[in-house]
């Protein structure tokens, strides 16, 4: 693997230039702000727009009779399904992103590693178990009644969060470290999420819908460490 960084032209410090850095200090000090306030009144502004705007979206309505009468019934148990459908609809957002963030740095990876680097294998083999939990949320919003095809808000969020993590990926200029670095971000948040949709699905009554996914969990469990360890093996080989 290629080095992770390497010494160039950099002269973005301070360092760079000490006569300039000494004039901007005397300038912090010497020119105030042409425009009256300081923070509190941003604060005030994002707070007043919170409470005005709307939501991001809504969990539709079932549109099927099955799922009308699943929602009506844990409805009547004081239960509140659409936070599950919601959290469910999420997980499958990230899990769809997650393909094809695999599929980007699989090509990064091809053309950079060598030609029998078993990083391309982990990655593939990452990415189907990843097409595998999509397809798994699928059905279980289908055992809900409800349509898997359908945005929910918290995925139209986790949707915008990816944007950072896809621009990484798919920049040619990135390296594969910088890309299992990405991809790192994303095992890890994954982790945590579907955690938490188990104990969202027990909590909601659904027990088989929690045990089928717990595979899922041991999964992404390994994912996490094929990357952490790929990552801390290269880094510290190439820092020795």
């Amino acid at each position: 693997m290629a080095h992770a960084a390497k010494v160039g032209t950099n002269v973005t410090g301070v360092q760079m230039s000490p006569k300039d850095t000494k004039s901007l200090l005397e300038a912090v000090n010497s020119i105030t702000p042409d425009v009256p306030g300081d923070e509190t009144g941003i604060a005030r502004e994002r707070g007043a727009r919170a409470e005005d705007a709307g939501r991001i979206g809504s969990v539709p309505i079932p549109g099927s009779a099955k799922g009308m009468i699943k929602t009506t019934f844990d409805m009547l148990k004081g239960k509140s399904p659409e936070i599950l459908i919601d959290k469910l609809g999420e997980r499958l957002a990230y899990e769809r992103n997650g393909v094809r963030l695999y599929d980007a740095m699989i090509a990064k990876a091809k053309a950079l590693e060598p030609a029998n680097s078993p990083l391309v294998d982990t990655l593939k083999h990452i990415r189907e178990e990843e097409a595998e939990h999509m397809m798994l949320l699928v059905s279980a919003i289908e055992q809900l009644g409800a349509d898997p095809t359908a945005q929910t808000p918290s995925a139209d969020v986790v949707g915008v969060m990816a944007m950072g993590i896809v621009q990484v990926l798919t920049d040619p200029r990135t390296n594969v470290e910088q890309g299992l670095n990405a991809l790192l971000t994303v095992e890890l948040a994954d982790n945590a999420a579907w955690e938490l949709l188990i104990e969202l699905s027990r909590a909601a009554g659904h027990d088989n819908i929690a045990d089928s996914f717990m595979k899922a969990l041991d999964q992404e469990n390994d994912h996490l460490v094929k990357i952490k360890t790929v990552m801390r093996r290269d880094l510290i080989t190439q820092i020795k």
